[in-house]
């Protein structure tokens, strides 16, 4: 082979693979191998959970076996026994400690985040090591002040407190997430919208928020999964009027025993707003997390 034609190889071999991805709509085809371990890997994912769901169906003698039974006989028993206990008042505490608390994340963050990246402030990338900070510390750590501060204050008990705690505890994730989506704004539409005289909360509201939603849905979606799943704080902090879900499933760890079948049906009960919720939002949230991925 000569040199040239060892130079004009590799380009040959590139062109050939741009028109074979070409005649496949512009998009790589997976072999069979890898789509067959695609669904594998899925399956192995949702194995714990489709068990989980099964089992709450089932009556505590055939979730205890050993070997455990999937063919049992259907039950609606336990979820008859989890609405007797009244699981209202649980869900209501998490459901008004996430929704607020990421509220108030969103509210926070994204005016910080447009000032680190879209008008960066001064030193911004030391702003954003004093967000990162905030995570290094293990948050059993700071258990023993949080709740003598707490206690002080009157605020035990209180669901309040919780959507204090969760606010500061997303807050830095929220900032992080929110800056590298805003990044991607684009800078002329900002620079259209100050020429027209528009301030800074037309900018955010009509400008930043629509082009950015992908990202703000990826975010609240976030913060509302670390706030609906935060145990730690709900079950040291709170007692009888604030409990959370979280706190409701660890009732059903006695000393009698452990109730599986009516343990998998609360937590069954207890993941559907998540999974709702990924649901819903799942076309933005597939976006927003890949924001910013493919320049």
């Amino acid at each position: 082979m000569t040199t040239q034609a060892a130079v004009a190889a590799p380009g040959a071999r590139l062109k050939k693979a741009l028109r074979r991805r070409d005649d496949h709509g512009g998009t790589p085809r997976l072999s069979p191998l890898w789509t067959f371990v695609a669904w594998l890997a899925t399956l192995a994912f949702f194995a714990p959970v489709g068990w989980m769901v099964l089992t709450s169906f089932h009556q505590e003698a055939d979730a205890a076996t050993n070997p455990p039974s999937p063919l049992a006989p259907v039950t609606f028993d336990q979820y008859k026994l989890l609405f007797s206990r009244d699981i209202a008042p649980f869900l209501l505490n998490s459901t008004m400690a996430s929704v607020i608390s990421t509220l108030l994340v969103l509210v926070l963050a994204v005016p910080t985040a447009y000032a680190l990246s879209i008008k960066p402030v001064q030193k911004w990338t030391d702003v954003m090591f004093f967000f990162l900070s905030t995570k290094f510390l293990p948050a059993i750590a700071a258990l023993l002040p949080v709740y003598l501060i707490v206690k002080d204050a009157g605020m035990l008990d209180n669901v309040w407190t919780l959507i204090i705690l969760y606010t500061a505890m997303n807050l830095p994730i929220a900032v992080w997430m929110m800056r590298s989506f805003l990044a991607e704004v684009p800078k002329e539409i900002l620079e259209a919208a100050e020429v027209d005289g528009a301030g800074l909360p037309t900018v955010l509201l009509r400008i930043v928020a629509p082009v950015a939603m992908p990202g703000l849905a990826a975010t609240s979606l976030i913060c509302f999964i670390f706030s609906w799943n935060e145990f730690m704080f709900a079950v040291n902090l709170t007692a009888t009027n604030a409990s959370t879900a979280p706190v409701f499933l660890v009732g059903f760890i006695t000393s009698e025993g452990l109730f599986l079948a009516r343990l998998c049906a609360a937590a069954t009960l207890v993941s559907l707003p998540v999974l709702i919720a990924g649901f819903a939002a799942q076309d933005k949230l597939v976006r927003g997390l890949s924001l910013g991925a493919v320049k």
